[in-house]
Formats: structure tokens, sequence, C-alpha cells
């Protein structure tokens, strides 16, 4: 169902908004958690360490589709809270159109290269054919990726956080029964894994892309309406946004390859250990990252509706959310960091399960600031503010990345671990200044935005002809 963010409590609107939000990114999680947990109870340390280094380069490609989501989802949620439902229409079609073309370049990138981006991470011999082969399935995989993104990223918009949550329940339960099936019932190794997250990710996808038009369908235009295909100019305005987004996603990336080149070179088992330390930090991340953008869609459409005052508010609630949940992951993740580990690898080697526990108690201490940096970049990426957003971002990156190199020489796989809380905060600190100091106000009202759209879309219709109405 669809839901107006701009009228009620910021705080109980927010919090009713961005909980399912959260129960969405955990079942999301367990697509990668359930791999590596198959792959290392079930075929080895090996596999584990294969599906884990494979990861940090589909990361790069989950960057674009997490950029083309979060482009659409703010530029639509902004004509949503301004009531100019043609625009919104015509902004979700042609993101649709445009994510398909850049999944196509992506597909064939990835396939022809996926040799070459394993070796630029020092991925050893051993688990060299595991890990290629993981890739190129996920490969095949990510038109499933992108679409379901940018539904997630429409409902989001819409103010419907609810839908997406029942859609990733079902997919990630169903995952880690046919990850299993297929590795143990029909004595698949790495393929397997990587089969079943094609699966249920496809299932998912084509679902919510279903639900996403019957959804639009109900939303009807003025009589005399109708919302064009696509539209260059809107496209200009979601690429303002995803653009951004994607080129800081894809520097973390890019930055997280480089941190694990440095990481493979102590070897397998310490490879092992922080593949199962990180699925459990990552699931803290972008658990937060995904409350995030929940925190720009209410900024986005209290922008569209010019009531500023309420993202202020939404700012406040949105750290007390956060900080909730951080807290016990904190402690949960500093005390029981062996027994969580042990969950991903059978019988570890004695330097693969101190490798996973010492990379929890570093960065799991600095959970509550990280988060605090989150939610003022969910505020400034729904205002539109992507110049300061990617500051903090790239700091943080930068940092990370440059210390990493410098005290592992010293402190070895431990001054990797050290460079996370290091740049984190500062990266924080940032963030928070460029929230005090914004101006979160629309640039431009929502009747000027109406009147933009209009003579945009008359002035294509001029020179294109007819569009198809949908």
């Amino acid at each position: 169902m669809n839901q107006d963010l701009t009228t009620g409590k910021p705080s109980r609107v927010l919090w009713k908004f961005c909980l399912p939000l959260f129960g969405s990114i955990i079942f999301q999680q367990l697509y990668n958690i359930a791999d590596s947990f198959v792959a290392g109870k079930f075929i080895g340390e090996n596999a584990l360490a294969a599906v884990g280094n494979s990861y940090e380069i589909t990361l790069i490609f989950i960057a674009f589709a997490f950029g083309c989501n979060i482009g659409c989802s703010v530029v639509a949620a902004q004509f949503f809270g301004a009531k100019d439902l043609r625009s919104m229409k015509t902004t979700i079609y042609t993101t649709l159109i445009a994510s398909a073309g850049l999944c196509a370049v992506l597909m064939l990138v990835g396939l022809l290269l996926s040799r070459q981006l394993l070796g630029l991470i020092n991925t050893p011999d051993e688990i060299m054919k595991d890990s290629q082969l993981y890739l190129n399935i996920y490969i095949c995989g990510l038109p499933f990726v992108f679409f379901y993104n940018v539904a997630t990223g429409i409902f989001s918009a819409l103010g419907d956080s609810k839908t997406p949550f029942f859609f990733l329940m079902a997919s990630s339960l169903s995952n880690i029964a046919v990850d299993i099936l297929f590795v143990t019932a029909f004595g698949m190794g790495v393929d397997g894994v990587a089969w079943a997250t094609f699966l249920c990710q496809g299932v998912s996808c084509v679902l919510a892309l279903v639900f996403v038009f019957r959804r639009l369908a109900k939303i009807h235009l003025p009589e005399g309406q109708r919302a064009p295909v696509f539209s260059g100019r809107l496209l200009g305005r979601v690429a303002r946004v995803a653009v951004p987004s994607i080129l800081q996603q894809s520097f973390v990336s890019v930055g997280n390859i480089v941190l694990q080149s440095i990481i493979n070179s102590f070897g397998t088992a310490v490879m092992a250990g922080y593949s199962a330390s990180v699925k459990l930090n990552n699931l803290v991340i972008t658990s937060l990252v995904t409350l995030g953008n929940g925190i720009s869609n209410f900024t986005a459409q209290n922008l569209g509706a010019q009531k500023p005052d309420r993202i202020r508010s939404g700012f406040r609630a949105g750290l007390y959310l956060v900080w909730a949940l951080c807290v016990p992951l904190t402690v949960l993740y500093f005390f029981a960091g062996a027994p969580l580990v042990k969950i991903f690898v059978d019988n570890p080697t004695q330097k693969a399960l101190a490798t996973g526990v010492q990379f929890l108690h570093i960065v799991a201490p600095f959970y509550v600031i990280v988060a605090s940096k989150i939610v003022a970049d969910g505020v400034l990426r729904g205002a539109g503010k992507m110049g300061p957003f990617m500051v903090s971002t790239f700091t943080d990156l930068l940092l990370r990345v440059a210390l990493a190199f410098v005290l592992s020489r010293t402190f070895e796989e431990t001054g990797i671990w050290l460079s996370w809380p290091i740049g984190w905060t500062v990266a924080t600190v940032l963030s928070l200044l460029f929230y005090r100091f914004a101006r979160l106000k629309p640039e431009t009202p929502a009747e000027a935005i109406a009147l933009e759209t209009e003579a945009a879309v008359e002035a294509e219709d001029a020179a294109e002809g007819e569009y198809a109405e949908l």
C-alpha cells in the first residue's frame, strides 16, 4: 500500500516505514550468508574462501544496481510528495529502460573479464576455478539484481516498505533450502550455491515487477494526461542522484577489492576467517544503509511537499532507530564472535577462527559511529546534496585503503582491521558537519517542478511524436 510520508508524527512515520526495510535487508543478506554457510559447512574452507573472494567483485555490479535504485527512488519520491504523478510514472519507466541498457553492458564486460578481475585481487590458484565459476553464474543473473533493485526503489518512493519485505522473506528462505538441496542431494559444489541464488533471485525479481506494474496501473492520472515512457530530461534528473551513488558504491567496492588483495596475501586461513566475519559485518552495515535509504525517501517526499522541518525531526528519529539496532549487535559480535564465525566454517583452523574474532572485536564497537554517518548521508542524498555525501564517503574509503597498506606492514592483518574504525570516525564527523549546515529546502518549488516537467513533456511530444500510454 502506498504511504504518504509527509503527514503524521515524523518519528512514528519513519519507524513504521523503516522497520520493514530492516527486515528486508536481513533476508537480503541471507542470500550471501546462506551461500557462505553452505559452502563452508558442506563443501570446505576453500569453497568458503572462493565465495567470499568473488563476493567482493559482485559488489561492483551491485553498486550499479543500487545507484539505479536510489536515483529512481529519490526522484520519484520527490514527485510523489509534490503530487506530480505524471512525472513520477515517467521517472519510473525511464529508469527501467536505462537500467536494462546499463545491465547489458555490465554483463558483457563481466563475462569477458571475470578471470582478469579475480587476478587483480591476487586470487590464489587453488580457489581460482571455483571463484570464477561462482562469479560467472552471478553475472548471468544480473538482470534479476538490477530490476529487483529498481522495483524496491519504486515501492520505497511510494512509501511502501512492506511488499518488498514479503518477497525477500520468501525468496531468501527458499534460497537456503535450494542451496542445501543442490549441494547435498545433487552433489554440486560452488556452482550449486551460485545457481540456487540465481534461481531464487529470478523468481523474486519477476514477482516484484509484476506487482510494480499492477501498483502503477492503479495510480490514475487526471483526465487527458498520459505518462510518456521515456524522458531524457527526467533521465538527467535521475542520473544526478544515481551517478554519484554508483561512483560512491563502485569506489567503495574497488576499495574493498584492494583490501581483499592485501588480505589474500596473508593466506587462505586469513581469507576464510575474514570471509566469515565480514559477512556478519556486512549484515550490520547493509542494514544501516538500507535504513539510510528509507530516510532518503522520507527526506525526498517531504522536500517535494516543501516541509523541511519534518526532515530535521526525521533525522533525530533516524538516529534513535539505527542506534537501537547497533547496540545489541555490537554486544553480540563482541562477546559471541567465536561461535558466530563457526557458523560459517566447519572445524575452522585456529588461524581462521582467530582472524574472524579479531576483526569483529575491532570493528563492532564503532557501529554506533558509522550509523550516525549513514543517517546524515541519507538526509543529504534525499535532499539531492550529492557533493557533500560523496566527500565524506571517499574520505572514509581513501583512509581505509591507505591505512590498510601502511598498518599491515607493521601489524600484519590486524593493521587492516584497524583501518575500518579510523576511516568511519573521520567520515562521520564530516557527514554530521555537512548535515548541520545543509540547506534543506527544495531548490525548485513543487509548482515549478510540475510546470518544468509539463513543458519538457510537451516539447518531447512535439519532437518525437506519439508515445505509448501506460
